[in-house]
């Protein structure tokens, strides 16, 4: 670990709940104790009574000093150019040169890339959670975040990209060639893998299906609610469990109420403990990834982290045809690819739930699937190179 330990560090985020820059934090802060590590983080989105744009500093893995301001309700783009103001605040009131800074989105690598040009940061790595070519609908906004990410990406001395398909819509619709922009590598989400429990087949909800996430409308879960009226009527004990909030929430729940199944489903609010959220997973049957691509347009291009949760807490997935890792989880028999229709999920549902041998099955193959995937692993290899 001494190639990554005696160095400094800054990880750049815009957050909502535990992703993958906490998790680098997490890793730089816990297993390589960074001589210093500079965590700035951004409110995703306005919520009343939360905590607003602020950072965390670490001197060898103990926290020293953390500073929040208050979460104003600000216009994306006066938002987006506050967030900008006070990265480079925070970093310019800190009289030292980082090794290495991480910008998660384009934003805050095009702040890294700022940095280094007045000789505060060595080098920048561009990481690109998200990815999306109408990521707005006003075409002068649309056009400023492409311009911003094909900046990045030139400019940054890495690239890290979820999936391998962000590099190729670069290269179809920006014309950014890879073989010219050869400074993009893949990624892959990943996870804590030894610290989830994951439980013997015989302790674990035969019954229980769950999902974790954000609950807005492209991710599915309506399409569950309207199944379980004719799941209940063969598994009578059947319950969903979903994890998570979001602006779709009341909706859903509306939806319940409507079909009258307030029992057969429970919902967890927002759960900040990540460690909270893997023993909730590890105790249920199958999970479910259910993204409609007819109003989806951001998956197909990402690396979704609540598949890779699921897998290594050794979850069956029910997942739709619409992220590459679909297909992997088909291949590896850890899950299954389920079209976009009630009775289609509906089926699959029951067979999963109904046959102990094929659930246990799928249980041992995504936990082995899942191994390649742990963080330790992967930020050891990609820190290493970008450093």
């Amino acid at each position: 670990m001494n190639t990554l330990e005696n160095k400094k560090y800054i990880i750049a985020s815009h957050v909502f709940a535990t992703g993958p820059a906490q998790y680098l934090e997490e890793y730089l802060k816990d297993f390589v104790k960074a001589d210093d590590l500079l965590f700035i983080g951004h409110p995703l989105f306005y919520r009343e009574g939360e905590k607003g744009s602020g950072y965390k500093y670490y001197k060898n893995g103990d926290l020293i000093k953390e500073k929040y301001l208050s979460n104003w309700k600000l216009p994306s783009v006066v938002g987006y150019l506050k967030d900008v103001i006070f990265s480079i605040y925070w970093v310019l009131t800190r009289n030292t040169k980082w090794d290495l800074f991480v910008g998660s989105g384009n934003i805050n690598a095009f702040v890294g890339i700022l940095l280094r040009k007045i000789g505060r940061v060595e080098k920048v790595v561009f990481y690109t959670i998200d990815y999306v070519p109408q990521r707005f609908e006003n075409n002068l906004l649309n056009n400023l975040y492409n311009w911003v990410d094909k900046y990045c990406v030139k400019n940054a001395d890495r690239t890290w990209n979820l999936s391998s398909r962000m590099a190729e819509a670069r290269e179809i619709q920006k014309g950014m060639k890879r073989s010219e922009y050869n400074r993009q590598v893949t990624f892959p989400i990943g996870i804590w893998y030894n610290r989830i429990k994951r439980l013997p087949f015989n302790e674990i909800e035969k019954h229980t299906l769950v999902y974790m996430g954000h609950l807005i409308e492209k991710q599915g879960v309506q399409l569950v609610i309207d199944a379980i009226p004719d799941i209940i009527k063969e598994i009578p004990d059947f319950k969903f469990l979903v994890i998570g909030t979001g602006e779709y929430e009341s909706a859903l729940k509306r939806k319940v109420c409507e079909l009258n199944i307030e029992s057969f489903v429970e919902f967890t609010g927002f759960v900040e403990d990540h460690r909270e959220i893997e023993n909730l997973l590890a105790r249920c049957a199958c999970a479910v990834a259910l993204y409609n691509k007819k109003i989806d347009h951001w998956t197909y291009y990402a690396d979704p982290g609540k598949v890779k949760a699921y897998l290594a807490a050794g979850l069956p997935v029910i997942i739709t045809d619409v992220p590459s890792i679909a297909r992997e989880i088909e291949a590896h028999e850890c899950g299954i690819i389920v079209r976009y229709e009630k009775d289609d999920l509906v089926n699959v549902i029951l067979s999963l739930m109904n046959d102990n041998h094929l659930n246990k099955s799928y249980r041992e193959n995504a936990t082995k699937f899942a191994k390649q995937f742990d963080w330790n692993v992967i930020f050891y290899e990609y820190l290493k190179e970008a450093i």
